[in-house]
């Protein structure tokens, strides 16, 4: 099924999710409906129903203008997909397939202003819905080892205690107010990178906006949610773009998948049954044709789970891989 769009945010992988699901029908939620192109596609697949999630307030508001096309098949929330199951719950439903989409899309690395991305010159912001701290506030205001511990544990930055360490010297002349400033500084005291490597800078600013939008908690979250939500034979689809996801959703729908194993000798349990089994058997990842349109695609991951009948329950978020890092209170 071709599908195109005229935005400038191209949906990753769109064609193989399609593939997977169809036929399409019943109500979905898009956890993060962004320029909405896995809302539209489902809608016009075939779903009877998309409930379209999302944070970011301008996300929002460019999908006011074409929610009249799918009239009341269309719901738009604003919130969080960690929340997804009460969402659902508040409009009346359980869910016959979730989507999600994680990480920043390509129309806020796009917009300088938002302060995203290192190359083009901006405030040092990385907000997802626009309020609360900022990767300013970080970088300005939280303690050495911090810093250090989110470029590690959120970027897998090996330098993180050499660049924590260059942030708080530097901040003592002067703040950090833009997205250049704090890149050149990384580039100044790292090793130039060699040909075909990333910017000194891209493992950094990864872990500042995953720390400032709680990316990898409101992964885990929602993917508990979903769980909950999910009806019968209902899909749980996620589309990551870097380790740290993949990993956590890699875990999860393992172990919601497959029986603990037991002795021999233990009696048989009438609750070996789990809550999800796979459709992906392995990460799917873009083709050759859909990398050559749009190279973005090229760390995208897709995994796919079908909802049983077996009760839901509650999993521990650091055994799926969440890094065990607490910023509650850190720049109170």
């Amino acid at each position: 099924m071709a599908v195109s769009f005229d935005t400038p945010h191209i949906p990753v992988l769109l064609e193989d999710i399609l593939t997977h699901i169809k036929p399409v029908k019943g109500v979905w939620l898009d956890g993060t409906m962004g320029a909405g192109g896995y809302t539209r596609a489902l809608l016009d697949a075939g779903a009877d129903r998309v409930i379209a999630v999302d944070r970011d307030p301008e996300a929002l508001e460019r999908a006011r203008k074409w929610q009249a096309d799918y009239k009341d098949r269309l719901t738009i929330v604003d919130g969080r997909f960690g929340e997804l199951d009460q969402i659902a719950a508040a409009h009346g439903v359980t869910l016959d397939g979730v989507v999600l989409d994680i990480g920043v899309s390509s129309m806020q690395l796009d917009q300088a202003e938002r302060g995203f991305s290192f190359m083009r010159d901006g405030p040092l912001d990385m907000r997802m819905e626009q309020s609360g701290p900022s990767a300013a506030d970080i970088v300005n205001r939280a303690p050495e080892g911090v810093i250090a511990d989110i470029l590690y544990q959120f970027g897998e930055e090996r330098a993180s205690r050499k660049i924590a360490r260059a942030i708080v010297m530097d901040r003592k002349s002067a703040p950090f107010t833009t997205t250049l400033q704090l890149a050149g500084m990384i580039e100044r005291i790292m090793p130039r990178p060699k040909p075909g490597q990333p910017h000194a800078a891209t493992r950094s600013f990864q872990a500042l906006r995953i720390a400032v939008n709680d990316e990898l908690g409101e992964l885990a979250r929602g993917l508990q949610a979903a769980e909950t939500a999910l009806a019968k034979d209902g899909l749980l689809v996620v589309v990551t773009f870097h380790s740290l996801e993949d990993r956590m959703v890699k875990r999860f729908i393992q172990l919601r998948s497959e029986a603990p194993k037991v002795s021999r000798y233990a009696p048989v349990s009438e609750t070996s049954a789990t809550p999800f089994e796979k459709v992906t058997r392995k990460a799917v990842t873009a083709s050759e044709t859909e990398l050559s349109a749009n190279p973005r695609s090229r760390s995208a991951k897709l995994r796919i789970a079908r909802r049983t009948s077996a009760p839901s329950g509650k999993i521990d978020p650091a055994i799926i891989g969440l890094p065990p890092l607490n910023l509650a209170g850190v720049l109170a």
